[in-house]
């Protein structure tokens, strides 16, 4: 019996057909295409850690320059002691942050003990949360003495170009380097100014017509800070 092809049926059934076979190509493209994802998120991911030592690297060449730089990981809980058995780079601190079911007494807080370029046992730290569109990051370097802020590398999924997009230029970032996290082995929070006043002790300049963004990182840097001071007390 020949086909029909002007037919609603024929019409209807080559539609259908079309998906399917659109769908299954769709799929195993996804499929195949995951570990590459998945592979590249982590390169970006040791990238951002290295950043915040000042060590520059590429796709092809962070592999092997984390590999040497950092030396140890590992993960604390919120009264800053180690938990063991728990891999540093495997916690996922921004969907923590999202994850409103995961108590704030059950979150991970993953610590990066590494060398920078001057020979230095440096410790870094990653923070999250909330700018004004979206989410944003970053990774804190502490120094030798468990207090000193080394160098920061911030980033963020949406925020306005030329506004509070700019956290994660270098001009703001150096604005964090040499403020302490903690006075006396006391956490100390820095508060972030639009008054020029950042030149101060405690105090940090922020994004001129990023405000909200601004405070966005002062708050995830205290929050998270606060639980890293706790550690650095406990292991001292």
């Amino acid at each position: 019996m020949a086909i029909n092809r002007d037919s609603n049926g024929y019409t209807f059934g080559f539609a259908i057909a079309l998906v399917v076979v659109v769908g299954t190509i769709l799929a195993s493209l996804s499929l195949g295409l995951a570990d590459i994802k998945k592979a590249n998120a982590e390169k970006k991911k040791k990238m951002d850690i290295l950043s915040a030592i000042g060590i520059e690297s590429t796709r092809s060449t962070v592999d092997g320059i984390y590999d040497e730089t950092v030396l140890n990981s590992f993960v604390v809980d919120a009264t800053g002691n180690v938990m063991e058995g728990e891999k540093a780079f495997s916690v996922d601190v921004r969907n923590q942050y999202r994850n409103k079911t995961i108590a704030k007494a059950d979150r991970k807080y993953p610590v990066f003990e590494a060398k920078n370029a001057e020979g230095e046992m440096i410790t870094i730290l990653p923070v999250v949360g909330a700018g004004l569109w979206g989410p944003i990051w970053g990774y804190i370097a502490i120094g030798e003495d468990n207090e000193t802020i080394a160098g920061a590398a911030f980033d963020h999924k949406g925020e306005t170009p030329g506004l509070g997009a700019e956290i994660k230029q270098t001009f703001f970032e150096k604005r964090w380097v040499g403020e302490k996290i903690s006075v006396n082995n006391q956490f100390q929070p820095i508060q972030v100014v639009k008054d020029g006043s950042g030149v101060n002790e405690m105090k940090v300049d922020g994004i001129t017509g990023g405000t909200i963004t601004s405070v966005g990182v002062g708050e995830m840097m205290n929050r998270t800070m606060a639980v890293y001071v706790k550690y650095f007390n406990n292991k001292k």
